[in-house]
């Protein structure tokens, strides 16, 4: 088994921030040779500075990824750089934050273009390197959310919901052609990045992920370890394993449950201009690094080992989680 990444080529995109960049640094720690993708942003010319320094080798390629010409031009350049890509990390991300009747087709589109068709844009690059090859492997950024939706991110949920149908298909494809690629989709939690800084929102209230929050680094060290072990999916901390089983058991409740509680949790006390900045469309200017404004109430670690290994448990835990709120909403019923 493999236990060291030292002189892979590894392909990050959403490398200039949030949990990208957390995995850009991880992977450099272990002297990979890694290639950034991103829009051409002071932030990710810097995170290539950094993976030099931390023991890697960085190359910036800036990159649209819901541009499939520009995800292909990306993967030819790296390869003539730095090498046969070995790991392919699909990540980059973009959101609304708001209402499905409030969000516009071209928002939708957006949205749609750079989390789900970036993910197959690069998924594709990929395999065009890895098939000849019969080696590698393609970790796709997934979320609980890819199981169990939530209110005002309909643009967020549908593609994570895309991307794991995706995935499994190609799979099997894969495993028809017997091509020695392996695909893991790694599950995240709600994580403390910019994104909630710099998405578009329409609610008169800062967004914030649904706490428990978790710190980038952990899905980093996850998405790494994804690197070296052949796992179809892996969990990050136990609130997405709590919340993907225990919707398998009682989906209907956790739709009441968001109903009533998912517009509030997701918003912070400060209220938002309705235009304030974001990088749907064009990238903001500035270096935003990997964390995000809620650093004091962020979680640094997360059970995943344990949870990953007796996911039954998790799902009786998370039923009797479901118990609770029931007896809570028939109580204020």
């Amino acid at each position: 088994m493999e236990k060291t990444n030292k002189g892979r080529v590894v392909v990050v995109t959403g490398a200039s921030a949030g949990v990208g960049r957390a995995t850009v640094r991880a992977f450099a720690r272990e002297g990979c040779r890694v290639g950034l993708l991103a829009r051409d942003t002071e932030g990710l010319h810097v995170a290539a500075r950094e993976v030099d320094e931390l023991g890697g080798k960085g190359l910036a390629v800036p990159t649209d990824v819901a541009d499939a010409d520009q995800v292909e031009a990306a993967a030819a350049r790296i390869e003539s750089e730095l090498g046969p890509i070995e790991v392919w990390v699909n990540n980059a991300m973009t959101t609304v934050f708001a209402r499905v009747a409030d969000v516009t087709p071209a928002e939708f589109k957006r949205a749609t273009e750079v989390t789900y068709l970036g993910t197959v844009y690069g998924t594709m690059a990929a395999l065009r390197r890895m098939a000849p090859r019969n080696a590698g492997r393609i970790i796709q950024v997934g979320s609980a959310l890819a199981y169990r939706s939530i209110p005002l991110q309909s643009a967020y949920c549908g593609a994570k919901h895309a991307i794991a149908g995706f995935t499994d298909s190609l799979r099997t494809e894969l495993i028809h052609d017997r091509k020695n690629i392996h695909l893991t989709m790694v599950q995240l939690p709600a994580m403390n990045t910019p994104q909630f800084t710099w998405c578009r929102s329409k609610m008169p209230r800062h967004p914030q992920p649904v706490p428990p929050i978790f710190q980038p680094e952990v899905a980093a060290e996850r998405i790494v370890w994804a690197s070296h072990h052949k796992r179809r999916e892996v969990f990050v901390g136990a609130p997405t394993v709590i919340a993907i089983e225990a919707n398998k058991i009682a989906p209907g409740l956790a739709d009441r449950y968001l109903g009533r509680t998912g517009y509030d949790s997701q918003q912070t006390g400060e209220n938002v201009a309705p235009d304030r900045p974001d990088n749907l469309f064009e990238p903001l200017p500035g270096d935003f690094g990997a964390h995000g404004a809620f650093g004091a109430i962020a979680h640094d670690e997360a059970a995943t080992t344990w949870l990953s290994a007796h996911k039954g448990a998790t799902a009786l835990a998370g039923a009797a989680v479901f118990g609770v709120l029931a007896l809570a909403l028939r109580g204020r019923g």
